[in-house]
This record gives C-alpha cells, structure tokens and sequence, in this order.
C-alpha cells in the first residue's frame, strides 16, 4: 500500500480522495494555486505545496511543475481527480517515467478513450452497439453526403470533446454546414483536435452509463447512473439506479460495459457511457477517470470508488467480486454551482453565508466555507448535493428537503433549477431524457421559485447578523480598534473603554482568524 499519495486537484474532488486516503492511514499532499490560498483541501491535506498562479496553465494544468513537488514531498502516488490532468496520457506517461505511480488506467487506454472516432472503432471490435455514425470527417462535402445517408438531424462532434463542448446539433444541411466549423474550432480550441464526426441524433435519449472497476484480473462493473438531467449536453442531476431498469436489464447491459473494458485492457476506474432510446443501448463514450457522479454508485452499492481505485493502483487488487455487488436503495445528486439559474452563466464572489443541509440520508462532497470567495479560473462547482432513501421515492422526499435546507447567500447558485426539476410531476415518474430540461419549460419555472427564495432570504437575516458572522473587514475594524484604544490608554492621553474591541479579538482568535 502507498505511503503518500500527491492530490493533483482541488476544491471538493480533492478533499473527497484525501478523505479515503486517511481512513487507508495514508498520508496526503495538496497542491494550491494562488485563487486557493483559503481554500480547505490546503489545510485538509497533511502537506500542501504552491505551485503557481490561478490560471489552470500556470498550476493544475503544469505537469512538471506537479512532478516536482510529488518528488519533493515524497509521494509514491498521484490521484489527479477528475477535470485538469486526469485524462491526459501525457502526464500518465511523467508520472511512470519518474517512477510515481498514476492511480488511472494506462496512459495508452486514456490515448486511446480520447478520440471518440478511435473509441467508436474499438467498441464496434468488441462487439458492443454504437449509435450509427461516421469515422472521421474530412470536409464539409463528406458531411453532407454522410448526413443524407443517416437522415437529418445530425449530430456534429468534436473526437476530442468532452463535457458537451464541441456537440452541435443540425436539422438540415444549412445548418450542418455552420455545426461542421464550429465544432472544427472547438475541438481545436480546447482539446487540439480538430477532428470531427457525425453520428445520427437521438431526439430524446436517456443518458445511462456503468461505473466500471478493473484490476490485472478481473473487471466488475457496480451498476448503472442515470444523468438525463442536463442543460447544454453537461450534466445536472444524476440518479442510480436508472428508474427504468430492472436486475434483469443491468445485468445484460453491465455485461457489455464490462465486455468493451475488457477489450480495450482497462485497468482502475472508468464509466462506459451511453445512450438508451427504444429498447437499444448505444456506447457514446468512456471517461477514463473517477467521475463527478460517483458518489450516488458509493450510495447504493457501499463501496468506496477512491478506495478501490487506491487499492487497484498499489497493486493489491480490488477487494470485490462482480457476486458482491448489490444495488440497496436509490440515491441522486445534484450539482450545486455558482451560476444563474435561468442562463446557466457561472457567477463568482464571496460566500457570506452558508449552512449546509443534513439529517437522515444527506451527503454533502464540498470544498468551500463560509467567507470562501469563488474564483472564475475554474468549474464554478459549490459542492455535490446527494440524498439516498430506501425507494426512489424517499430519495427525492429528502432531496427537496435538502435543497430547502440549504443556505448560499453572497453568490447566486442553481439550487431554485433543482428544486423546480425534483418537485417536476414528470421526474416524480421517472420519465426523464436528455430533452427534459428544455421540454418541461423548467428555466420558466425557475423564476417563480426565485420569488419565494428572496422571501426566505430575509427571514435568515434574522440569524445572519453581525453577532454570527465576521467579515474580513471587520477583523481589520476591529484590530485598528483595539490597536488605537490601547495606545491612547497607555499614552494617558484619554480613559478609553477597551472591553468590547478586545472581546472581538478574543473571538477571531479563537475562532483562528488571527
């Protein structure tokens, strides 16, 4: 086993690994930027190292610069979370050739996962569905002619994409011309890869995927997620199990997952990802890495993805069996983020109030706390919102529980779009797909509950006064108080009542401000 593992990542994610390692007894190392400087996974970690400026290029994004602190601190292994570096086979291969071991799969496996034109060609070698589509595509003629062929509407994509970024959607051949160029640029802009192709559009798919466990000797597969729930092809709200899949379902759709990672000589954690539509599953993509939604699997199954992926990487083998896998409940999360909640626009500040939610069946992965400011060189996720119950049923009851229960108050965030989405009549049902967000009219909804959350508002100003909460400026104030008063009472220049400026400092000390 690993005697320290290097973070390479931040924010909630960061912590969430830090929090396996310390229960194996492993030591842990945190890298910081300088927008991170009061961030918690720094003082969560039993080492933290700076290694640059806020932009991802200059420090998440720097591999050398993250080697150099691994083989500073001593760290025998690197777990790069999810975003950032975790899919790139070049840091992978740094990683082995400094003899750090990467807690992923192979770095020829995330090469090879990384161009969907590659990872549609080994799938259909493996034998497991694609939805119809072309190879890769060379011009805007080969498009047309291969759009005429499927039947409009098309969609173009990025072979590099990932996060919905490069997905266009076109319904006729005007439009494909325009989705062509700018899924081109995208793939270009933000994974270097200009590549493009086009696969036949499922009008309203459900998203499903299967968490994937892979050592030297077997793989196992821990049930399926649903993530229908999204705006902008980016997932919203993901639940597991999938409301309409029974045992006899997840074993013969697990069975391909587990089939198409055995293909391509998988090894640690990956999710196979899909598309269900009439009956038919469809491979869309794999994530060669921990994803953001692997805490519900964790919820319904009991097993720590972390530590399997831990215990994978060091060598010693997964602790279970494909026989000890058993779905127990229904859990769903939703992603809390600084953003508007009817234009999706991330927002950043101060966080000047906050109280997260708990009680029976809550779990809540942050990163962030009170007087935490969000930065806007990164994902502006807050935190991971998760409700398990014994049936779907008691799940979403505690989720919107939960979502009343919780209190942001300086920046805007998206939790009036879920409250709408889990109290929907639809979603009670189960009936969702990657259509929902924008066919249940849920963004016009969103503006009715703002109007009732400004209510509550003021009634937390009850609570939220200056006796609960100190500012950064009030410990200035205070401080410049303190300081003035005891100069002019040791000066005799005046009698001067000094009780109540050092009772502040008092409390910021103890509260460990200063």
């Amino acid at each position: 086993m690993f005697r320290k593992i290097l973070v390479a990542n931040r924010g909630e994610i960061a912590v969430r690994v830090m929090r396996s390692c310390k229960e194996l007894g492993i030591k842990t190392v945190a890298v910081y930027s300088d927008a991170d400087v009061k961030s918690f996974h720094r003082v969560y970690a039993d080492e933290c190292y700076y290694i640059g400026k806020a932009e991802p290029s200059e420090s998440y994004l720097n591999i050398e610069k993250i080697i150099e602190v691994a083989k500073r601190s001593g760290a025998d292994a690197i777990h790069p979370g999810y975003g950032f570096l975790a899919e790139n086979p070049e840091f992978a291969r740094r990683c082995e050739e400094e003899g750090i071991v990467f807690i992923g799969p192979p770095a020829d496996v995330i090469e090879a996962m990384g161009s969907k034109v590659n990872a549609r060609k080994l799938m259909k070698e493996a034998g497991v569905p694609v939805i119809p589509g072309s190879d890769e595509i060379e011009n805007v003629e080969e498009a047309k002619e291969f759009a005429e062929k499927v039947g409009y509407p098309v969609a173009v994509k990025a072979s590099g994409g990932g996060g919905g970024i490069g997905i266009t959607i076109a319904k006729n051949e005007e439009e494909l011309v325009k989705a062509f160029e700018r899924s081109k640029k995208l793939g270009e802009k933000y994974f270097k890869d200009p590549t493009v192709y086009i696969e036949k559009y499922l009008p309203k798919p459900r998203h499903i995927e299967f968490q994937i466990l892979a050592d030297e000797n077997k793989v196992v597969h821990l049930g399926e997620r649903e993530c229908s729930i999204q705006r902008r092809h980016q997932k919203l709200i993901e639940e597991a199990p999938s409301p309409i899949f029974d045992e006899e379902m997840r074993e013969r759709f697990g069975k391909i997952a587990v089939k198409g990672a055995k293909h391509i000589g998988y090894r640690n954690a990956g999710t196979m990802e899909f598309l269900y539509q009439d009956g038919e599953l469809y491979f869309l993509e794999m994530n060669t890495r921990l994803q953001v939604e692997h805490t519900i699997t964790e919820m319904v199954t009991g097993i720590d993805i972390v530590k399997e992926q831990i215990r994978i990487a060091s060598g010693e083998g997964m602790s279970i069996d494909q026989e000890d896998v058993k779905i127990r409940g229904h859990a769903i999360e939703c992603r809390i983020n600084a953003e508007d909640p009817i234009n999706f626009l991330p927002r950043t500040g101060k966080i000047t109030h906050y109280r997260s939610p708990g009680g029976p069946g809550i779990r809540v992965d942050s990163g962030v706390h009170m007087g935490y400011e969000i930065p806007p060189y990164y994902d502006p996720m807050i935190s991971k919102l998760i409700a398990w119950g014994r049936t779907r049923e008691e799940a979403i009851a505690r989720m919107r529980r939960a979502l009343y229960e919780y209190i942001i108050e300086g920046v805007e965030t998206n939790i009036p779009f879920h409250i709408v989405v889990l109290n929907d009549e639809e979603f009670t049902r189960g009936n969702t797909h990657t259509r929902f967000v924008e066919e249940r009219r849920i963004i016009e909804r969103v503006k009715s509950v703002l109007d009732s959350i400004t209510h509550l508002k003021k009634r937390l100003d009850e609570i939220f006064t200056a006796d609960h909460f100190v500012s950064e400026e009030d410990i200035v104030a205070a401080a410049i108080s303190a300081a003035i008063a005891e100069y002019l009472k040791d000066s005799g220049v005046v009698e001067i009542k000094t009780s109540e400026a050092w009772k502040t400092i008092s409390r910021l000390k103890t509260l460990g401000w200063i």
